[in-house]
């Protein structure tokens, strides 16, 4: 097996993806739904098992650990800051999730073609995050309320950190 070298970016939207998905999920669905390698669903699995955040059959997210994790480690391990103004797909506080809870001045996006709203960019966990996430809404709902944790004031971080273990609850629907 391979040395753990931390986790990437990309291990927590596999995490939150499988949190998502049915109890059957199978590595070959994991890749084609994230647009990621076969090979690199391994690898994140395999990183996620030694940080304690799955199974060693790599089959059940240890969701507490999960969770602790987002809301004490995310923002030092993963850091956004709002960048330039694009069109995009809204994310943190902007995005359908959060929106009715909040009046903000400035708006959060993901950058896309597809985006028809203007905003700050937040760059994406990983790069074919934005693909991934139009195709399952509740994997946006996490990621963006993923985002607000990484980018939002505290009285946003605690809202999204309140659904996001909410989210978490029906494991397997």
């Amino acid at each position: 097996m391979k040395t753990h070298k931390g986790m990437r970016p990309h291990d927590i939207v596999v995490l939150l993806k499988i949190i998502c998905s049915d109890k059957n999920w199978l590595s070959k669905d994991l890749a084609a739904s994230l647009y990621i390698s076969n090979s690199e669903i391994s690898e994140s699995l395999n990183r996620s098992m030694i940080a304690k955040l799955i199974s060693p059959d790599k089959r059940v997210v240890f969701k507490t650990a999960l969770y602790n994790f987002i809301e004490h480690g995310l923002t030092f391990v993963f850091p956004a800051e709002p960048g330039q103004v694009v069109k995009g797909i809204p994310t943190a506080h902007s995005a359908p999730i959060l929106k009715e809870f909040f009046v903000a001045d400035e708006q959060y996006v993901w950058a896309s073609p597809n985006g028809k709203v203007k905003g700050q960019l937040i760059t994406p966990l990983y790069p074919n995050q934005v693909k991934a996430a139009q195709a399952d809404e509740r994997l946006y709902d996490m990621l963006a309320l993923v985002d607000t944790i990484r980018v939002g004031k505290v009285r946003e971080q605690k809202k999204a950190l309140g659904l996001l273990k909410e989210s978490f609850e029906p494991v397997y629907e």
